[in-house]
């Protein structure tokens, strides 16, 4: 395995945060890790099975959902090149996948075993340390997120979750105008409704001249609208 080649990756990798070019290519041999390609719609984690280490993805796009009992969906988060899972299992007593993780299209992801990370380094690595601070780091970000993932599912209306939603974006793009980072399917098992009643609902804020839409470039046209829906 030549990590030289998916260092720009890494670099940008939260697990890697702090560390230069050199340090992250001395610490990756260190781990020890694992690359596994997948093609599109494999599984690359199933949740229940045995976890086999902390995920990044390397090269093209997955998805992170849980199931409940009745095989409903519950779209978790869309992990892109840089992005890692399975962090959450990392410190705890739990030795199962907590979500099952889909390839969107053709995917390359890394796994570094659990005990690499929260082992002793057998080398002393100096950056090791940091390595644990930013593992921590990621934890804490997820726990927010997966409580900012509680508050959509307890929005009882569709209109209220797809205007909380569009505030998000439109706050953290800074403009009316933005991209949404999903496909509408995607976006409908996020918010845990479905693709018809999500896009039925979206073509009247648009009629009701709220936002405008073109795929996924979506204009903000009245932003206090969306604010009282989203209460």
């Amino acid at each position: 395995m030549h990590i030289e080649e998916f260092v720009d990756v890494l670099s940008e990798t939260e697990l890697f945060a702090g560390l230069d070019d050199d340090e992250i290519v001395n610490m990756v041999k260190c781990l020890e890790p694992r690359i596994h390609n997948y093609k599109k719609n494999q599984y690359i984690a199933i949740a229940g099975e045995e976890f086999k280490g902390i995920g990044i993805i390397l090269e093209g796009e997955a998805a992170a959902y849980k199931e409940n009992v009745a095989g409903t969906r519950v779209m978790m988060t869309l992990l892109a090149p840089g992005d890692v899972f399975g962090e959450i299992v990392a410190f705890s007593s739990q030795s199962n996948w907590p979500v099952t993780v889909e390839a969107q299209q053709q995917c390359k992801a890394l796994f570094i075993s659990r005990e690499r990370i929260v082992g002793e380094c057998r080398q002393m690595c100096p950056w090791h340390r940091k390595l644990i601070e930013n593992m921590l780091m990621i934890v804490s970000e997820r726990a927010i997120a997966l409580s900012r993932k509680v508050e959509y599912l307890s929005i009882k209306s569709i209109r209220g979750k797809i205007s909380t939603y569009l505030l998000e974006q439109y706050k953290k793009a800074g403009k009316a105008i933005f991209m949404l980072p999903m496909n509408r399917n995607e976006m409908a098992d996020f918010l845990n409704v479905s693709r018809p009643s999500l896009s039925r609902e979206m073509c009247k804020m648009r009629d009701e001249g709220i936002i405008d839409f073109h795929r996924a470039s979506i204009l903000v046209k009245d932003v206090r609208a969306l604010i009282r829906m989203a209460e």
